[in-house]
Order: C-alpha cells, then structure tokens, then sequence
C-alpha cells in the first residue's frame, strides 16, 4: 500500500490576528527589501540556497548577505534578520554583542537558546517536563543515563542503578554539526558499553513498527512531518541471544525516506495533527526557537504513545519537501510584522 508521506500544518500568528478583518483594513506594505545576513558553514550554505530558494527570494524582496567572520559583525550590515549555524563560545559571544546593540534585529535564533540543543543531556528536558498527553496520544522521552569520562569503567553498575532496560541506544552527548555526532550504537549488554568512547548519552530503545520515525520540521508556525526508517525493532528472542554494540551510520536521513515504503497503516499513520500542534507550540515557546526539527517514534503495539528521542537546530531543510515557499512565507511573513510594527509606532 502506497501512501502519501508528508503532511504540512502552516498557520502563521499573524494570519490569526488578521480573522475576521476586512481585506482592505490594513494597507498592504509596499515592496521593501529584507536583507537577511546570514552565516552558516559551506555545506550549509551549498545544501540550502537552492536556485528556487534564491528566486522566490528575489520576488519576496528578500536578498541574502553572507556573513564575513573575519570583520567585526558590528561594521556590517545593515541587516533586518541574521541567519546563523554556527558553532563555539567565540561566534555565542559576537552574536550576543550584536543583538545588544542592535535589537531591533531579528536574530534566529538566540544563541544562549540554540546551546541547550547541543547537549543531549538537555535536550530533551522540556519534553519530559511538559508531559503532554491530551485525547490524541501522549508524548515522552526515553530514560536516558549520562556517561562521563569519569564514570566509564562503571558503566553496568551505573546502568542498573538507572533502572534502565536493554537494549540502550548510545549517542554521542555533544551534538556539533559533525556526521560523528549523529551517529549511534545499539547495545545488547551494558558491559560492552565500555568499548565506546564517552562522554555519551544512553536511551533505552523503544520498538516503533519496523523503525520508521517521524521527523517533524518546525518553520516558524509551519509543520511539516515526513517518514523515515530508523533502527529496526528488536525481538525478545533477539536481546537473548544477542551481545555486544553495534554501531550504526547516521540513520533518519533523507536516503532513508520511507515516504514511498509499502508500510503497514498502523505503523505509518502520521501523528495526530492537534497533537504536534501542541507540542510544537510549546516547544517554540520553551525552548525560545523557531527553527528546529523533532525526531518522533511511535511505541510499536500502540496507537497513540510517542516518544522524541531527537531535537536538531536549524535542520537539513532542503531534504524537507516544498522547504523553499515555506522558508520564504515564514521570512516574507517576519518583513510584515516589522512593517506593521513600524506603522504602530510612527516611525
């Protein structure tokens, strides 16, 4: 059974303040130009400026401007927005100075904010503190156990002091862009936890219906969730007769669509729109960003229990479908608010 693989949910803020308002009540602004710095790494730069980026850009009145990181940011610009995925104390301290003296511009996203993601020690802690379970399903976190340095030689003691069950995921506790940080291992006993290399984060797995895993991209107030394969399911009879770690490249990527799988419905069925609402309307506003993704697995046997067991930073956009209008609608719709907001106060 083929089934279609994506699913967008875009409702801006700004389209709800604007129910019910007659169409001509406002003055449509005039085509002004955005200037949108941005500093991202090479690779970023060459996956997400697509040619149709770049032209629906141009209509949208919105120009892009690399950032130089050898020049002082505060002697560039002027910008109206600054874009940025970039890593380290050092650019974290650039940022903050600039938006200190520059705050009426928009910088996506706060630094302090981004930093929580890039430890997965605390990535996930406003998920489990939110708690959500509503009458469309329930999500969570898996428990997880950080290793350190420190405690490796410990590692099954401190394992089952946890409480935690095999088989446990490791993942790398710094998440830093690097292909390295995204890959993981999937451990059968706890005593061979000591071939890794901590620090790393142990999760225990949870069985999602043959691996497939939801990835939620967040835009702004735009959702979109495609399919893809993750690690697959381990049977009981499996984690019996099974030991060791095994390591895995990166899973979750786009190569590992499982948009076009014949799945079973059960297991492809996407989350329950109300559902990701929410959490990504809390999530927005707890962790005080705007561009991230989720990583989302559905508990094998069940309909209604997810767990994130994933938040990235400013994702790999390109690979989310249809990415283009809906990165150039979120910034277009930035270029309105600041339009609205200078007509309001006069200037």
């Amino acid at each position: 059974m083929r089934l279609i693989g994506e699913i967008s949910y875009v409702r801006n803020e700004e389209d709800k303040e604007n129910e019910g308002v007659p169409p001509m009540s406002l003055p449509p602004p005039p085509q002004q130009t955005l200037v949108v710095g941005y500093a991202l790494t090479s690779k970023k730069v060459k996956s997400f400026f697509q040619p149709k980026l770049e032209a629906l850009a141009r209509k949208k009145g919105i120009v892009f401007v690399a950032i130089d990181e050898s020049r002082l940011l505060l002697d560039q610009g002027p910008f109206d927005i600054i874009l940025h995925k970039l890593t380290g104390k050092e650019w974290q301290q650039v940022l903050e100075d600039y938006m200190e003296n520059h705050p009426e511009v928009t910088v996506l996203d706060p630094p302090a904010a981004i930093q929580r993601l890039y430890n997965r020690q605390s990535m996930l802690q406003d998920v489990a503190d939110l708690n959500l379970s509503n009458c469309y399903g329930k999500v969570g976190t898996p428990r997880q156990l950080v290793i350190t340095k420190d405690s490796s030689s410990m590692i099954p003691d401190a394992v089952s002091k946890a409480g935690l069950a095999l088989p446990l995921v490791a993942k790398p506790l710094v998440v830093d862009g690097s292909a390295k940080s995204h890959e993981l291992s999937l451990a059968y006993d706890e005593f061979s936890l000591s071939k890794l290399d901590p620090p790393f984060v142990l999760q225990e797995f949870i069985n999602h219906g043959s691996g497939v895993l939801f990835k939620v991209y967040i835009v702004g107030e735009a959702i979109k969730v495609v399919r893809r394969f993750s690690l697959p399911d381990v049977s009981k009879r499996e984690l019996l007769s099974s030991t060791g770690v095994f390591q895995f490249p990166r899973v979750s990527c786009a190569a590992a669509s499982a948009d076009d799988a014949d799945l079973d419905p059960s297991i492809a069925e996407l989350p329950p729109r109300p559902l990701l609402e929410k959490l990504a309307r809390e999530l927005r506003r707890r962790l005080g960003l705007r561009l991230f993704n989720i990583d989302i697995i559905r508990e094998h046997g069940t309909r209604d229990g997810f767990y994130v067991i994933d938040i990235n930073y400013f994702p790999g956009y390109s690979k989310m479908p249809g990415y283009d209008h809906i990165f150039i609608d979120f910034l277009a719709s930035m270029a309105r608010s600041k339009f609205k907001k200078r007509l309001s106060s006069g200037n």
